[in-house]
């Protein structure tokens, strides 16, 4: 995807946040450790002059990141039953996606989307196949400051009932052809997609970026 859909002061405070971050984790110089833990403020009061967050908010958020910086794991479950895909809808926004979430330290990734699915939906499934792994940061969304990879999986439904979570309000199946307004960061088109290429073709190949 294009990384012009990066805004420069977006892409300048992660570059920055994550130089911090790596050099905390690995420098024992006292002189250093001051000099990142500024490279850290500048960061954080990048964010807060494009966002409503709080500086403090986000130099606490930017300081419990620990060690190198790297990607984190979202985990998708696509869930389909007689040609509809299960979607939840998120209660921060109010929109419809996949359910999903991060992936949990020590977790299998299949363990990690099998227990975000039962956790937002009430169904539970077993992981199949993997769908595709995208750049989460790169979906011409509303984009998060933590760069982060999502990985898709196409799951098999096992049992359950609709059962909304603290994370969601509701819980259906859509027709792939008449969907509810989607939680892009979360779910977007493309993902929707590749679900159904995978459907039409058994043998397709995992997508990714």
């Amino acid at each position: 995807m294009d990384d012009q859909l990066t805004p420069r002061w977006l892409a300048w405070a992660r570059q920055i946040q994550a130089l911090s971050q790596s050099g905390l984790a690995y420098t024992q110089n006292p002189y250093d450790i001051q000099r990142y833990q500024q490279l850290m403020e500048i960061a954080a009061e990048i964010m807060q002059d494009h966002t409503a967050q709080a500086t403090a908010e986000l130099l606490a958020s930017f300081v419990s990141q620990v060690g190198y910086a790297t990607p984190k794991v979202d985990v998708r479950g696509a869930v389909v039953q007689e040609g509809k895909i299960l979607l939840v809808q998120e209660s921060r926004d109010q929109r419809w996606c996949m359910p999903g979430g991060w992936a949990d330290v020590g977790e299998l990734p299949s363990t990690s989307v099998e227990r975000e699915v039962l956790e937002e939906s009430g169904f539970q499934v077993r992981a199949r196949k993997v769908v595709g792994v995208f750049d989460a940061n790169r979906s011409g969304g509303p984009l998060s400051f933590f760069h982060a990879y999502k990985i898709v999986f196409l799951c098999d439904l096992l049992g359950g009932t609709a059962q909304p979570s603290d994370e969601t309000t509701a819980v259906d199946f859509f027709s792939f052809d008449d969907l509810p307004p989607l939680s892009s960061p979360r779910t977007d088109e493309r993902h929707l997609a590749e679900v159904l290429a995978h459907l039409h073709d058994a043998e397709r190949s995992a997508a990714f970026d």
